[in-house]
């Protein structure tokens, strides 16, 4: 009996492993660079947004088509031009079993209107929010905002009770470096929830099994596993250590595509990657000119035209992108071809220019780039070099990670510097409002002109579309013809990864993996 009772036992075991191992499906994703932080309102960056998106949820939401949808509200409604009224979902709970209700709602949007928040701009329109009942919100704007739910879109929904309880209240002021329990740790809705993280080497993602939604994928785990070097990174998707690569390197494509047992996804991404110069110094913090050349229009132009875009989209880029004349691209309410033509390509042109500001000889300048945030970053700085080295600007190239790079930018650090932007909202007004607007978060080339301060007003006031558009167009002519910063290109992005894994391609670059799959 004992013999007979060993035996079973031993089957029993063995088709539960069977069955655990038929069941756990596991996709191990890598990028060149980790989520900067975990607090959903503390900076608002791509990889670090595609992580939170795993985890937090938002009234409303973009869907794999990028169309807006209901998330954590059901509907809503408009009770007069500047009062919205968001009714919730009754069935959803955090991670822990808790259930959400308007008071987080609440909760989360004054939390993201805190001065450490990096999301405060994309509500800064929001004047009162409230709790009408347990599952009501009414939120109140200065002025009609036509752009409100794409802007939601973005604020993500935490429970307070766990801010609270975990001195979470507000966000980490990641520019100051602080250390919070909301930066390592994460308690959402969403679809999955974080078991383990080690920043820049491992987070862990698990199936959250009191999520409210439709499941549609089959896994059961998901690894972040950060891999700076692209070689590596390429090297280790081959080897089948990791599943999908978020931003295969466009040099290694074709040998992936080579791979009988893996693929690879490109799509225009809604990103531009430009450089900025800092027009308000009176001197340059680099540079051997006791003064700043930047703020004349003439020597920013000379940058401009000396800077091959076709030799880097070529070169560079291996055809990968687009070149670019504004900082955003097709689909975003406002967008033109006419505005995004580049001007010409002319280093005589430029070596003019520069001798007309008074700068027949150059000058020397520090150019700071990332080194593992956006496609080729180093590499197109270093081409950026050899250009500019052309007309006489000598420049020292100081490449650093992203971490690094934004926290000194953001400190006031950069003279000549590389940063991207998406626009999630889809609309121009995100542009403005952060690079442009007089004093704005990310406008580090202090850019200041009241009739484009004006325009933002009515790009978030103006209902009236025909109005609206206008002011948009008057503020891209001001800005483009100011030359403040100098647009490169739109980013083509490129997935990589087993063929038997499916995470569909999104034109912003966030995988949304509760609609993923590994057959």
């Amino acid at each position: 009996m004992k013999s007979k009772n060993l035996i079973k036992f031993l089957l029993a075991t063995f088709f539960v492993f069977l069955s655990t191992q038929s069941f756990a499906k596991t996709i191990k994703w890598s990028m060149q660079g980790d989520s900067l932080t975990l607090d959903p309102h503390a900076q608002n960056e791509g990889p670090t947004t595609m992580v939170s998106r795993q985890v937090y949820e938002a009234l409303v939401t973009r869907g794999l088509d990028m169309s807006i949808g209901p998330q954590l509200a059901t509907d809503w409604k408009t009770t007069n031009p500047t009062t919205w009224v968001f009714n919730l979902r009754k069935d959803v709970k955090f991670s822990d079993g808790t259930s959400m209700t308007s008071e987080d709602v609440v909760f989360s949007i004054l939390r993201a209107q805190q001065p450490t928040s990096d999301f405060k701009e994309y509500i800064s329109t929001v004047t009162s929010v409230k709790a009408l009942d347990e599952y009501t919100v009414e939120i109140q704007t200065r002025d009609p905002n036509p752009i409100l739910l794409n802007q939601l879109s973005n604020i993500f929904v935490m429970s307070r009770k766990w801010c609270h309880e975990n001195f979470a209240i507000v966000p980490q002021n990641w520019d100051a470096g602080q250390e919070t329990f909301s930066a390592t740790n994460s308690m959402g809705t969403g679809p999955f929830k974080i078991t383990l993280r080690e920043p820049n080497t491992k987070t862990v993602f698990k199936k959250n099994t009191k999520w409210w939604g439709n499941v549609e994928h089959n896994l059961t785990q998901i690894q972040l596993l950060p891999i700076k070097n692209a070689a590596t990174r390429v090297a280790a998707l081959l080897s089948g250590e990791i599943d999908i690569v978020t931003d295969a390197p466009v040099q290694d494509l074709a040998r992936i595509k080579s791979s009988a047992e893996h693929k690879v996804e490109s799509t225009p991404q809604m990103r531009t990657i430009f450089l900025g110069m800092d027009q308000a110094a009176d001197k340059l913090r680099s540079g051997n000119t006791g003064d700043n050349p930047f703020k004349k229009k003439e020597v920013r132009q000379a940058f401009y035209q000396a800077i091959d875009i076709e030799a880097i989209k070529k070169k560079v880029m291996r055809g990968l992108s687009e070149p670019a004349g504004i900082i955003t691209f097709p689909g975003v309410t406002g967008y033109t071809k006419e505005l995004d033509k580049r001007l010409p390509y002319d280093v005589n042109a430029a070596k003019q220019l520069l001798a007309d500001a008074g700068y027949p000889n150059g000058f020397d300048i520090e150019l700071r780039c990332p080194n593992d945030r956006y496609v080729n970053d180093e590499a197109i700085c270093t081409a950026v070099v050899g250009m500019l080295g052309k007309i006489g600007i000598n420049v020292n190239l100081f490449a650093q990670t992203k971490s690094k790079h934004f926290k000194e930018l953001k400190d006031d650090q950069g003279d000549f510097y590389m940063l991207g932007w998406g626009v999630p909202t889809l609309d121009s007004h995100y542009v403005f409002h952060y690079l442009y607007e007089s004093g704005a978060s990310w406008n580090k080339v202090n850019f200041s002109d009241p009739e484009v301060d004006a325009a933002i007003r009515v790009m978030e006031g103006e209902v009236d579309l025909d109005k609206r558009n206008a002011a948009i167009a008057k503020a891209w002519k001001i800005v483009r013809d100011n030359i403040a910063y100098l647009p490169l290109h739109h980013q083509v992005i490129s997935w990589a990864s087993k063929k038997k894994v499916n995470v569909p391609i999104r034109p912003n670059n966030e995988p949304l993996f509760r609609f993923s799959s590994i057959n």
